[in-house]
């Protein structure tokens, strides 16, 4: 028995449906921009393994700096104990997030870090004695997957089994190119309430929703909207943070920062699991008190683990040298002459790009949803090509290790033309421009 009989025997994969599934792709070795199976074959990883991947796989220097310190501490309380590594990274991410953050909070992944931000600013104002506890988020989101982060989240599949269990937000439609001012008239109306917290949102791009892409200034506008009154503003970077939008955070875009900042997936280069949350001193300050109820009751037990930010410390060592700021460059170039190939393809609909981000739509008769049956045939047809691709539905997007050789690069622009062609028989679902 191989090893993905081994697997299907016994685990349950995530956001898969386990009785119609393929066995698992085997995977035991991994290499800069490839993943190898047991029988040795390569297959490039264009999505950076759920986009935590920023340097490669299996990076040396990363290992190094995690052997060394595995060998010192491996893990120790973070209440009322703390340590080099956690001391280090918080030093590190403050000289480059932006400089209105003062803080950082540590968790354990994406959808923590969103917990927590939730958290912080609910309580900011609990804390004053202020009665403000309604969210705002933007239709489509996707925060995560624990309760607070699917309730900040767009409603809809993922989310109908707990609706009774989310707390209740105002979700707006994000400020897609042409509807800007719909977004904005729906966001003057929502902040007419007295009790609005918070407003949280992906900047400029929305990951799991479909890479679909905003531009700057109009979020910059919502966000000083919100400023105005008197709103806190969260940026779930998770996906956007380390360098994937083409600067080291898609928040360093904007004029007007926001009040707090979630991170994870890139933070240790794609080895462990880590989250944070950072903040102005301002939030900081309003949890200061000889009262002992106005603290932040929220932990974890691997909170700051050292591994972790031993880990995270030489991811930032390898992002903020030149070489690494060169590949970020040389991605983007090389992502816009492939999408500006795609504009003539019968096929293709909306090619955009931003930073290492290529994504666009598959004309189809279904609607553009995560549920597109067109995600399948083209998932396989490039697995069978050794290239790994996880499309949303029926858009396709790339987000390579910042590794990625030129070759690799074309080896992926390839296959999806060739996968592209051979969706051309498909009638039944495609549709021709």
């Amino acid at each position: 028995m191989n090893l993905s009989e081994r697997d299907h025997r016994f685990i349950w994969h995530p956001y898969t449906q386990m009785q119609t599934a393929a066995l698992p792709v085997a995977i035991v070795r991994g290499e800069g921009a490839l993943l190898f199976d047991e029988q040795g074959t390569g297959y490039i990883d264009a999505i950076s393994s759920w986009w935590v991947n920023l340097h490669g796989h299996a990076h040396p220097y990363i290992a190094q700096k995690v052997s060394e310190q595995l060998r010192t501490l491996e893990h120790v309380m973070f209440a009322g104990f703390t340590h080099p590594g956690a001391v280090d990274l918080a030093e590190r991410l403050l000289a480059i997030l932006p400089p209105n953050q003062a803080k950082i909070f540590f968790s354990d992944n994406g959808s923590t870090a969103v917990e927590v931000a939730l958290k912080m600013a609910v309580q900011y104002w609990f804390n004053q004695g202020i009665g403000k506890t309604t969210v705002i988020a933007f239709h489509n989101a996707y925060h995560g997957d624990t309760f607070g982060a699917m309730s900040a989240s767009g409603r809809g599949a993922f989310t109908a089994p707990f609706r009774d269990f989310l707390f209740y937000v105002v979700h707006i439609d994000a400020p897609l190119k042409g509807r800007e001012q719909e977004s904005l008239d729906q966001l003057e109306r929502a902040i007419k309430r007295a009790d609005v917290a918070a407003f949280i949102f992906e900047p400029l791009v929305q990951g799991a929703g479909g890479m679909v892409m905003y531009d700057a200034p109009i979020l910059d506008t919502l966000i000083q909207l919100c400023r105005s009154h008197g709103i806190l503003t969260i940026a779930d970077e998770v996906m956007t943070g380390f360098g994937r939008t083409g600067t080291y955070f898609a928040s360093d875009r904007l004029i007007h920062k926001p009040d707090l900042i979630c991170l994870s997936k890139g933070i240790t280069g794609g080895t462990m699991p880590l989250g944070v949350t950072s903040c102005t001193q301002t939030i900081y300050d309003a949890f200061l008190s000889p009262d002992r109820r106005k603290t932040f009751f929220h932990g974890h037990s691997y909170t700051a683990n050292p591994l972790a930010c031993a880990a995270a410390v030489a991811s930032l060592d390898l992002l903020q040298h030149q070489d690494c700021q060169a590949n970020i460059k040389r991605i983007e170039e090389h992502h816009r002459k492939f999408i500006l190939r795609l504009n003539d393809h019968p096929l293709v609909k909306n090619p955009r790009v931003l930073g290492t981000i290529a994504a666009f739509d598959v004309e189809s008769k279904e609607q553009t949803s995560y549920f597109n049956s067109l995600r399948d045939s083209m998932y396989e047809y490039c697995i069978q090509h050794k290239v790994l691709i996880r499309p949303l539905g029926n858009v396709v997007y790339l987000m390579p290790p910042y590794c990625i050789t030129d070759v690799e690069l074309h080896k992926v622009y390839s296959t999806i033309y060739s996968m592209l062609d051979s969706l051309r028989g498909q009638t039944e679902n495609v549709v021709l421009k």
